[in-house]
């Protein structure tokens, strides 16, 4: 058994990160600030599932907090840190901006330094697949220039990426960072598409779509994203600084997707087109060959069948909100 923190341990993929490696019986520790971007009451529930597990310790603190993240490494000795804690969301950063300094760069240094000072054998940490920014060259390769974000959030990811370099070379720090290619599945986030646009479906509304709806993106199912953690967590022959791309390595157009959730549904979906917002980006693309190569990545789920899952789970978790008197999601 090892002993795992895991930050961000409430959110949609901490949790499942969280519950994998319990799964594989390590002792896991979780961090998370709870706070209100999105339904608290969802992250809760996520919560509340890990700590009925045997092995699992919660830690409500913010990652900003220096003085609680340095108590808590003086009070347990981690065998690797997953830091998955940030402010996510593009379109939130064009009217929270400092949400994204203090989390994501503020917080990010929080720990850095307390991995360095406690000799963390191996910090894994989520960046995102927005520092590829309006690259046109198609699929997205590690080896890519990164120097042209298109929103504070990508900014903010890209300067994730540097910061664990610098700590690497000053410090022999290993840092392993994760472009996360927008990651789909039961117990996901209601800022993203497939929650929107599934809501909107159930609940006979027309559905949002920006663009005139020309925008492909790498969904990748949960399931997979998680092996791909677990792999840069637990691979013993990778580099004191690698990243990574996580996707599912092929595109898949937004009406597409709206079309198979509606299927999912039995409904007919009906379009409300918008004008393109800020900060987005018209297509991505995975290329994982690195990934496959050095930490064994194989992505399995399909979105033909990742899709009706989520679907499934959405519908099931609207019910037991219901049944418990929360009307609203």
């Amino acid at each position: 058994m090892v002993k795992i923190l895991v930050t961000g341990a409430a959110g949609f993929i901490g949790y499942h990160v969280a519950r994998a490696l319990l799964d594989l019986g390590h002792a896991v520790v979780g961090v998370d600030n709870f706070n209100e971007y999105y339904d608290v009451a969802l992250k809760r529930a996520r919560h509340a599932r890990l700590e009925s597990r045997g092995g699992y310790a919660g830690f409500p603190a913010d990652v900003a907090d220096r003085s609680a993240m340095e108590a808590l490494f003086a009070a347990h000795r981690f065998d690797a840190v997953c830091h998955l804690a940030a402010q996510a969301g593009v379109r939130y950063s064009l009217t929270h901006p400092f949400a994204y300094q203090r989390s994501n760069v503020e917080g990010f240094l929080v720990v850095l330094e307390c991995c360095r000072q406690a000799h963390t054998p191996r910090l894994v940490y989520a960046s995102s697949s927005s520092v590829y920014g309006g690259n046109t060259k198609l699929p997205f390769s590690e080896d890519d220039p990164v120097d042209c974000p298109l929103s504070l959030y990508a900014a903010t990811k890209r300067a994730n990426e540097l910061m664990a370099r610098v700590y690497t070379h000053l410090y022999d720090l290993p840092t392993i960072g994760l472009r996360f290619f927008t990651v789909y599945g039961p117990w996901g986030r209601p800022d993203m598409a497939l929650w929107i646009f599934t809501e909107a479906l159930v609940e006979g509304r027309p559905v949002p779509v920006f663009n005139q709806g020309k925008m492909s993106r790498d969904f990748t199912y949960i399931d997979d994203i998680v092996s791909g953690v677990i792999a840069a967590l637990q691979r013993p022959d990778l580099g004191p600084c690698e990243i990574f791309n996580l996707g599912h390595h092929r595109p898949e157009n937004l009406l597409d997707l709206i079309r198979r959730i509606a299927a999912a549904l039995a409904v007919e979906p009906q379009i409300e087109w918008r004008p393109p917002q800020p900060g987005d980006v018209p297509a991505t693309y995975a290329d994982i060959e690195r990934a496959r190569a050095r930490l064994g990545f194989e992505p399995r789920t399909a979105i033909a069948e990742g899709v009706p899952r989520f679907v499934e789970w959405y519908l099931a978790w609207r019910r037991e909100r219901k049944v418990g008197g929360e009307e609203g999601l």
